[in-house]
Order: C-alpha cells, then sequence, then structure tokens
C-alpha cells in the first residue's frame, strides 16, 4: 500500500513542501447537531490533494466580488432574492426526500449513525484501539447548513430527472462530496483556466444549485435573466450576513468584512453592500484603524487592499461611517478583536455621542463555526495535565476549507503537533508517512507520526466534513498500529441523531 502522492504533486507547483516536519495548530466552539444518515462506503480514494483558494492572488473572483458591487448598486439586491420566491423557478428548503437521504447514507456525504464515530459519541467521544486512546471534540464535522445543501441538491437530482443540473461552485469544502455530485452528473462550474467562470453552457431549463456559501448578486441575476431554475442552498446563517451588510449599505455605511477577499462566500457578502472593505485579520484592521486615526498614503492603502475594497473606494471618505459583518468560516475571538478594535477607534475619532451614527455592528459569527472552534480549544486546553493532554490533534476537512483551516490554527497556536489531512489518501499505512497542511498553507511530509507506546489523539473535523472521512482517517491510524486491523463492526441499530439548533 502507497500513499497518494496527488497531496505532494499539487503543493511542489505551489513551492510550498517540506520533509519530515510535524505540524503545531488555533479556534473556538461547543454544541450538538442534527447527525442523520451513515455510509458504509469508503471515501478513502478521494485524492489527497491541496487546494490553493487559501493563498490570496488577484484572480477573476476579485473582478467578480467589484462586478457584484457594481451591480448591487443599481439595484435592491435584498428584494431581488426576495423576488426570485415570486417566479416559479426558485427552491431555498430541501423536502426531507427518504430516497435522497438514503443515497446520501450509501454515498457516505452525511452523518454515522452505525459506524465508528456514531460508536464514538456514545462513548462519550471516547475510543481505545490497542495503546492509542481517540477523543473526539465535542463538536464537529458537518454542521446544519453543510448538511442541508447536500441535501437539497441531491433531492434536486432525483426532483429534475433528465434535465442538466449545475452547481455555481463546489456545494461545499469537501473533496469527497463534490467528486459524489460529479459522479452523479451534477457539473460543478469551476474557474478552470483563470479566465473566470464560464455560464455559457447553462440554458433556459436547466437546473442550478447555489452551493451553501452562495452566490453573488451577479451571478444570480444572470441565472434569473436565464430562465434557469434555481435551487438555493445557502446557509441561513450566511443569509444573516448579507442582511448584515445590506443594513449597512441602506444606512450610508461602508460594510468592514473580515474574511478572505477570493473566498466565495465573502464575493458573494460583497456583493450585497454598496461600499465594502475586506480585512483579513487583526494585523489589516490595525492598519486601517491607524489610517481613520491618524491619515496616512491614501495611494499606499489602495495599494494594500487593491483586491479588499469597492469600486471607486475612497478611505478619506469611506471610513467616516462603518459597520462590521465576518465571513462565517473565520476565526470567532479575532472577528470580535476586530469589532472592539473598529468601535474603539470610532469612538476615539467621533466621541461616544456620535458613535451609534458611526459604528453599527450585528453578530453574524456562526454559532457552528463557534462551537467546533470552541470544542478545539476544550480539547488541547490541558497540555500541562499528564491525564488530560492530548499527543497530537488530527484534523480532517477539505484543504480549500476556510473553517478547517481555523480549526488547525488552534492546536499550531498552543504548540501541540497537529495533522491537517484532507482524507484517509494522505495516510501511508505501510510507511507510517502523512502529508499534511498546515494553517498557512504549507503542505508537509512526516515520517513515523504515529510512534510506538500510549499515545493520545484529538480528533476534530471541519464543518463540511462527513462523519466518514473521519472514520476512514482513524481505521489508517489502527491500521498503522495493527495492520491485522479489519475496521469497527457497525451498530445494528442506527443511533439517534442529536436535534440540531437551526
Amino acid at each position: 500500500m502507497t500513499m497518494n502522492t496527488n497531496c505532494l504533486h499539487s503543493s511542489l507547483a505551489q513551492g510550498h513542501v517540506s520533509l519530515g516536519g510535524s505540524t503545531t495548530h488555533r479556534s473556538s466552539l461547543a454544541l450538538q447537531e442534527r447527525r442523520t444518515v451513515k455510509s458504509r462506503r469508503t471515501l478513502a480514494s478521494v485524492r489527497c490533494q491541496a487546494a490553493s483558494t487559501e493563498t490570496e492572488q488577484a484572480t477573476p473572483a476579485d473582478a467578480l466580488l467589484h462586478n457584484a458591487s457594481s451591480k448591487a448598486e443599481r439595484f435592491d439586491g435584498r428584494a431581488f432574492r426576495r423576488g426570485l420566491g415570486k417566479t416559479g423557478r426558485y427552491i431555498r428548503n430541501p423536502i426531507n426526500d427518504k430516497d435522497s437521504l438514503a443515497l446520501m447514507e450509501t454515498h457516505g456525504v452525511g452523518y454515522s449513525t452505525t459506524g465508528l464515530v456514531a460508536q464514538m459519541r456514545e462513548s462519550g467521544n471516547l475510543w481505545q484501539f490497542k495503546d492509542i486512546t481517540v477523543k473526539l471534540a465535542n463538536a464537529y464535522g458537518y454542521c446544519w447548513g453543510v448538511e442541508r445543501a447536500v441535501q437539497m441538491a441531491y433531492e434536486a437530482k432525483k426532483a429534475y430527472p433528465g434535465q442538466k443540473l449545475y452547481v455555481t461552485n463546489e456545494i461545499i469544502h469537501n473533496p469527497a462530496v463534490n467528486q459524489r455530485l460529479k459522479e452523479m452528473d451534477i457539473e460543478i462550474i469551476e474557474d478552470k483556466t483563470g479566465t473566470g467562470k464560464d455560464f455559457d453552457p447553462v440554458q433556459e431549463g436547466d437546473v442550478v444549485i447555489l452551493p451553501a456559501f452562495g452566490a453573488s448578486v451577479s451571478e444570480m441575476r444572470l441565472l434569473s435573466d436565464r430562465k434557469v431554475q434555481l435551487v438555493d442552498t445557502t446557509c441561513p446563517w450566511v443569509s444573516k450576513v448579507w442582511n448584515a451588510v445590506d443594513n449597512q449599505s441602506r444606512k450610508a455605511h461602508t460594510s468592514i468584512i473580515h474574511g478572505k477577499y477570493s473566498h466565495e462566500e465573502t464575493v458573494a457578502t460583497a456583493s450585497f453592500a454598496t461600499t465594502y472593505l475586506v480585512v483579513r485579520d487583526i494585523a489589516e484592521a490595525e492598519y486601517v484603524a491607524d489610517y481613520i486615526a491618524n491619515g496616512g498614503s491614501k495611494a499606499e492603502f489602495l495599494d494594500k487592499f487593491k483586491n479588499s475594497v469597492s469600486a471607486g473606494f475612497d478611505p478619506d471618505t469611506d471610513l467616516e461611517r462603518l459597520g462590521l459583518a465576518n465571513q462565517t468560516t473565520m476565526l470567532r475571538d479575532e472577528t470580535l478583536q476586530i469589532g472592539k478594535l473598529v468601535e474603539k477607534t470610532m469612538m476615539e475619532k467621533y466621541g461616544p455621542a456620535e458613535l451609534k451614527d458611526r459604528y453599527m455592528v450585528m453578530d453574524t459569527i456562526c454559532d457552528a463555526t463557534q462551537t467546533r472552534q470552541s470544542a478545539v480549544y476544550e480539547l488541547t486546553a490541558s497540555q500541562d495535565q499528564a491525564d488530560k493532554k492530548v499527543d497530537m490533534m488530527i484534523v480532517v476537512g477539505g484543504f480549500n476549507s476556510s473553517n478547517t483551516s481555523h480549526l488547525q490554527e488552534i492546536p499550531e497556536l498552543r504548540s501541540v503537533p497537529s495533522y491537517w489531512v484532507n482524507s484517509a489518501a494522505c495516510i501511508d499505512v505501510d510507511s507510517n508517512k502523512v502529508m499534511h497542511k498546515s494553517a498557512h498553507g504549507d503542505m508537509n511530509e512526516t515520517k513515523n507520526w504515529i510512534p510506538d507506546g500510549p499515545l493520545v489523539i484529538g480528533v476534530t473535523s471541519g464543518a463540511s466534513t462527513p462523519d466518514r472521512a473521519v472514520e476512514d482517517v482513524l481505521d489508517k491510524v489502527f491500521q498503522i498500529r495493527d495492520p491485522s486491523y479489519a475496521g469497527v463492526p457497525p451498530r445494528l441499530e442506527p443511533a439517534v441523531p442529536a436535534k440540531p439548533e437551526e
């Protein structure tokens, strides 16, 4: 058995590979969500591949972001989206079709109800195999919005037999799930050449699925004009952020969006704003705060944020009234820190009496993001106590998943060895090697990553990661310890999933 080397090859192309090292990672969470269907079919065959979305470059996505915002200036984006429901060609809720849910279970793209993860939940999120102890985070994996999006895509495939189906981007950031959709002849409209998405093949009467992180106003308008059947799987938490920036625009406030400017969700969010500035982290926010307080070079400012601002942005006039929003997958604590910084800066510049007219904020931090991050903080909080510490973390999730990268950040910041893998294909059982990614995008190959002797492993997974992907990874970990390991027998009766907060 040899490890799939697509991880290595993809990373060499980006110049980000180191060999023989290990990693360490940061994030915040604690909420139980619905765990419905289970898969028996392995996802380990999905390629272990690095994605480049986390490395922000000036791409056509940025042009789309600018274009979407300029279009939003000319019409009411929120009213337009609401009006889609009156066309007779717009669906925005799942129907809980039993056949579709059963197929999700067969394909392994849902919740585990009989497998290892389901059994771990019933055992206090613990599992013992020989001298390896696995501690599963209290909140992990699929969130309600992601499960809802995948379910709606499966339901659309059944509801429109014989019709051409598209999705305007990856439905979620998970390679196994997206591969399943392709196998079901649902075409993903991707920017494969670096020149932007090609919507030309989409014709009247086709079915187009909008992914969990949404689509820009300009994309929705184009598709509506083309009279397609729209299946909108946008997560309601993302829609909440859109409403926030729309409210800010209505009050002539510039939206400060904590996010990654080329991320699909941020592109969509910015399209609902009239004027916006995207800041990736607290360092960029501090630069903006200093400009507000003390002024500076406009040319330098615009060059620094050339890919992150609305068309015609003027830092001398567009930073006088501000609102805060965030990409839902960003680090919760950093969003809060940025909000406090902006509020303090505006109060010091304009005085407490004017603050309510100069700064507005609405809580748009996703509950699922919070609980998953908090669970990793909790799992790595007792490293100074021998009976509670974890020796390493395994983070499972798509390499282009923003929320997974922030789960990886937490143990890195706490100097806990951590291995972020996008599937079991990243693990070579025979040679005890793993290809893994750091929170900042570097790919690494680590040898002898599962050492001899007693070992405590903390495990979590991103909000776009089905339970089966975690089970496949743990199967390989246990096979390293004992090559005769053949998996955990499934429960005879499916576990009853916890009801999620919706």
